[in-house]
């Protein structure tokens, strides 16, 4: 028998944590079952409907983040293209669409191999991470679907820096 063979007991299950952070956040949050757990989010721009799922066979944590925005046929070359530009400027997650459904989502997963245990703040880093991203870009995906705007055009707009206040 390999390592990676191996099962492992944890003390706790990744997605009780994600149900007790949402809990203290007071979020609408369905537990489908004992591996999966969707939760409503606030963002700055819109709700997101985020899905977290523990994956046994691979010991990770994935999370998808999606909001509401359907991608016509018509613009759907235009925002891959949008989700490639982005994704080179991503480190950690990545954007992607969902062909069944025509949504954008951003994925992410945490890998915790060996038996591995999850921390609440590595869970909350990992909300926040998805969160953030798709605050950082939702406008340039509006820009493309219901502007019309080219990738390059709609991204430019957003990628801005302020510095200082006014």
């Amino acid at each position: 028998m390999s390592l990676l063979e191996m099962e492992h007991d944890r003390v706790v299950h990744p997605v009780d944590i994600i149900e007790h952070i949402a809990g203290i956040h007071d979020w609408v949050f369905e537990r489908q079952d004992a591996d999966e757990i969707s939760i409503s989010v606030k963002g700055s721009w819109t709700d997101y409907h985020v899905s977290f799922s523990w994956m046994e066979n691979l010991e990770s944590l994935h999370i998808a983040c999606a909001f509401d925005l359907k991608v016509p046929e018509a613009r759907r070359a235009e925002v891959k293209q949008l989700i490639t530009q982005i994704n080179e400027q991503l480190w950690i997650g990545h954007f992607d669409i969902w062909s069944k459904e025509n949504m954008v989502l951003f994925r992410n997963a945490h890998l915790l191999s060996g038996g591995a245990e999850v921390s609440p703040s590595q869970c909350e880093a990992l909300l926040n991470s998805a969160i953030e991203s798709c605050d950082q870009y939702y406008q340039a995906f509006q820009f493309v679907v219901w502007a019309g705007k080219p990738a390059s055009e709609a991204l430019s707009h957003v990628i801005f820096e302020t510095i200082g206040e006014a």
